[in-house]
């Protein structure tokens, strides 16, 4: 597999290149043992390229909502985990997370095989790909992380539920 077509060219790109007219040209075949130990090198640096875009790209992302706190956006579920759920700002694409912590109107647990976080006792479910309202709670730079929470919730399924107020019974 090559990027031919790429406007910008890739190290291994020049190596096919490279060899391509070499066996055109009848020249003899080269180091096989050479060769792979230069696709390796070139995938562990691929690998590292990819790894420090992305954390450049959470940098600037925590770097333009650091001064947000506590504002409005709509985006979009993109994953989801026994932690808390993804979600992915409209616009800016920023990433975020909501803790299940700080979701404390009921108990929510992971339903992994269906992609959803559901409450245990009023059914409110958040699935991978729902539109959702959230607020900035916390940027932190040296993590490049963003922490969220839900500005608006959805009604609950169980419309019996309510919140518990207290830990104790009403008498």
């Amino acid at each position: 597999y090559t990027h031919f077509t790429s406007p910008i060219r890739r190290y291994p790109d020049l190596m096919v290149h490279r060899l391509l007219e070499r066996y055109m040209a009848g020249k003899p075949s080269v180091n096989k043992d050479e060769y792979e130990e230069y696709c390796i090198h070139c995938s562990e640096m691929e690998r590292k390229a990819v790894e420090a875009e992305r954390a450049s790209v959470k940098y600037k992302q925590a770097e333009f909502l650091q001064d947000k706190i506590g504002e409005r956006f709509t985006g979009l579920i993109s994953g989801v985990s026994k932690y808390g759920l993804y979600v992915e700002l409209d616009g800016s694409k920023c990433e975020g997370m909501v803790s299940l912590r700080t979701m404390d109107d009921d108990f929510y647990y992971l339903d992994e095989d269906n992609y959803k976080v559901i409450g245990q006792h009023n059914g409110r479910e958040f699935r991978l790909g729902d539109h959702v309202k959230v607020k900035v709670k916390h940027v932190d730079m040296q993590r490049k992380q963003m922490d969220f929470v839900f500005d608006e919730l959805p009604a609950p399924k169980n419309p019996k539920f309510q919140k518990p107020t207290s830990g104790k019974k009403k008498r």
